[in-house]
Order: structure tokens, then C-alpha cells, then sequence
């Protein structure tokens, strides 16, 4: 890179970010040493190896002063090694950080005005498994759900992404006794196909996957499920995408980010035979994106004629005159209002639906 870019002074590794500030005054002091001297040499700083207790330097995230949904990362990196992913090599491997540190990140957001939090991990349920204890037959993942669930202020949880591996019973289960831990679950399939599924080193089959949904609905039948989808991935035959099509029909996701494949340098994917060719991969992604569509328009349209909780997040981005916010299911909710709705809780009756957008009118605002 150095050869490449020669006003280059500063590479740093994703476990190093805490470390930047440091190192460019570090670098500018170095040349407004070298600029006294009127020497030419060069001076450069690279610092990529991994860092232990780097988990624990995750800064609390900015936010702005209305702001009423906010990030809380959790963990670092991914042992899993998905041969399409880049991750395993750029972030390390899984490193979480201590429920207090995270308990009390949620609590200073909480004082600053924030009602819901996403706690993010790269696979987010598998938070801790190596760090920390069980608790009667709870796996660290749900102790934290519990604990940011006790925090005031705070009237929604999320998270995401999780791995199907990742969702035990216990997990399954705190859906039905933490109500501030919101009906939806971002839950990556990437193939409904047990061949490419293996040659991706998922570690599940497609029955697994169905049968998980099947599971997480007997517990929580409002649960709002979405999905991570590849298609044209090496080697995916016809037969292996119309499984993968089966198989979102067969679950009906309320919403799903369909990519075509596309190599990752130093990825074992990148090296496989049978690279799909473009025009395929352009058919089967129009195909699998015209079908989520149908499922996505049929999810939204019950919602029509009924009242919804919504959090109120601000102005609409696609309409500044309007507010928006979003279910307990994740689905973005436009309706008129004025500036003393931004940051509570309504219950707003739903009048149409886009398939991906409903519109309502403001039913009752809570006073909270």
C-alpha cells in the first residue's frame, strides 16, 4: 500500500481504532519534525496485529441530541470462517466485551434520551460463549438481554445478526418473558440449498433452518423474520436455486437482502470452480427479489385496519412534513405530527400499505 499510495503515512487494523487519534499526532509531529530539518525521510506507522482486551475499547457510539434508537457493539470478530466472508481475517476472532461495560453503555445512552437499543456482534447470539459462564442453563447472550432489559429508560431491545447455531432454547424462550425485547429476528439463511449451504461451511442444513422458524413461531407467532440471501454463489446450479426459492416461500420472510455472489480476495470462495456466470446470477437475484416482494406486500397488508406500537424517530426521509417510526417488527410506519411525538411511543392505525411503508394516523400517544 505504502508503494502504491506515497502520501500514505498511517495503516491501523480494525482492533486499533481507540488507537488513531494517538498515532496521527504522532505522525504530524513527525513532520513538522522532518519540515525543521528539511530532511526527506519518510516516516510511516502501521499497527495491524490483533490486540488483547481491544474488546474493551469500543467507544460508546455518538448520537444526536433527539436521537431515540442507538447501536451498542458487544463483540468483536467471528470464529465461524463462512468461505464467502472476509471477516474471520480483517476482524479477528470472537472477543466480547463484559455485560457491566455493556449494561452500563445502555445506561448513559438511557440518560441521554434513548428508548431502544441494537446490540450489535458480528454473530451477536454467540456473545460471550467463550468468556463466560451458563447461568442456570442460560447461555451468556440471554443473562445480557436480561440485564439491558432491568435498565430504565429503555423500552426496546434489538439485535442482529445472528447465526442459526446460535439460537438455543433459552434464546427462543426470552421472547415470551422480556417484553421490551421486541418481535423480530434478522435470521441469515444465504442458501435454502444443503449442497451450497456445505460448500459455504454454514453448519446447518435447510431442514434445520425451516425447522428453527417453525420453532421461533410456535413461541412468538407475531415474530417479524428476515433474512440474508446469496444467490449465484460457485457451483449453484438451477436445482440448488429453486431450492433456495422453495424454501423462502415455504417460510414467507417479511423482508430479505438478496446479493449475488461477488468475490472476496483471499476468501476460499474466490479460488472455487464453477463461478456462476453474471447473467445467471442477474436472473436469480431479479427472480428471488420479485418473490420476497410478493411475501413482503402480503406481511404488511394484515397490518391495514389495525393499530401498531410505534417509536417515533423523527421526520420521514422520504417526506421531511411527515414523522416516522417503526413496529415492534421492524416495519416503517409514515404518518402526520408534530415534533412532541418524536421519541415516544404511539399507537398508530394503519391505513395502507406499500408492501414495505405503511401509513397511518396517530391513534394515542403514550406518555412515555
Amino acid at each position: 500500500m505504502f508503494k502504491e499510495v506515497p502520501h500514505l503515512d498511517l495503516v491501523v487494523g480494525t482492533q486499533k481504532f481507540h488507537r488513531v487519534a494517538d498515532y496521527v499526532e504522532q505522525a504530524l509531529g513527525k513532520k513538522r519534525s522532518q519540515e525543521s530539518r528539511l530532511d526527506d525521510v519518510r516516516f510511516t506507522i502501521v499497527d495491524t496485529e490483533e490486540e488483547s482486551g481491544s474488546q474493551g475499547t469500543i467507544r460508546d457510539h455518538l448520537i444526536d441530541r433527539r436521537q431515540v434508537s442507538a447501536f451498542v457493539s458487544i463483540m468483536q470478530g467471528c470464529n465461524m470462517h463462512c468461505t464467502f466472508c472476509i471477516v474471520p481475517y480483517t476482524r479477528g476472532h470472537e472477543r466480547s466485551r463484559s455485560l457491566n461495560e455493556i449494561v452500563d453503555e445502555v445506561s448513559r445512552l438511557s440518560d441521554r434520551g434513548v428508548k431502544e437499543v441494537t446490540l450489535l456482534g458480528q454473530i451477536v447470539n454467540l456473545y460471550g460463549r467463550h468468556e463466560f459462564e451458563k447461568v442456570d442453563g442460560k447461555s451468556p447472550f440471554v443473562q445480557l438481554l436480561e440485564a439491558v432489559h432491568e435498565v430504565p429508560g429503555i423500552e426496546r431491545i434489538r439485535f442482529t445478526s445472528p447465526h442459526p447455531i446460535g439460537f438455543r432454547k433459552d434464546l427462543i424462550e426470552s421472547f415470551s418473558y422480556l417484553p421490551k425485547l421486541v418481535e423480530h429476528i434478522h435470521l441469515p439463511l444465504q442458501s435454502g440449498s444443503n449442497r451450497i449451504l456445505k460448500a459455504m461451511h454454514r453448519t446447518y442444513t435447510a431442514e434445520k433452518f425451516v425447522a428453527l422458524v417453525d420453532q421461533i413461531r410456535s413461541v412468538t407467532p407475531r415474530m417479524a423474520i428476515t433474512t440474508d440471501i446469496i444467490v449465484g454463489f460457485p457451483g449453484e446450479t438451477e436445482e440448488d436455486y429453486l431450492q433456495t426459492r422453495s424454501l423462502v416461500d415455504r417460510v414467507g420472510f417479511d423482508n430479505a437482502f438478496v446479493f449475488k455472489y461477488s468475490k472476496r480476495r483471499d476468501t476460499p470462495a474466490a479460488e472455487m470452480e464453477n463461478q456462476v456466470p453474471e447473467n445467471i446470477k442477474e436472473e436469480r437475484n431479479h427472480d428471488l427479489l420479485a418473490l420476497v416482494n410478493v411475501w413482503a406486500k402480503r406481511r404488511s397488508d394484515t397490518f391495514v385496519g389495525n393499530e401498531v406500537e410505534i417509536l417515533c424517530e423523527g421526520p420521514s426521509k422520504t417526506n421531511t412534513a411527515r414523522l416516522m417510526g417503526r413496529t415492534r417488527g421492524n416495519k416503517i410506519v409514515v404518518f402526520e405530527g408534530d415534533e412532541s411525538c418524536i421519541g415516544r411511543l404511539l399507537d398508530v392505525r394503519v391505513s395502507r400499505s406499500t408492501g414495505f411503508t405503511l401509513f397511518g394516523e396517530v391513534a394515542t400517544a403514550r406518555g412515555r
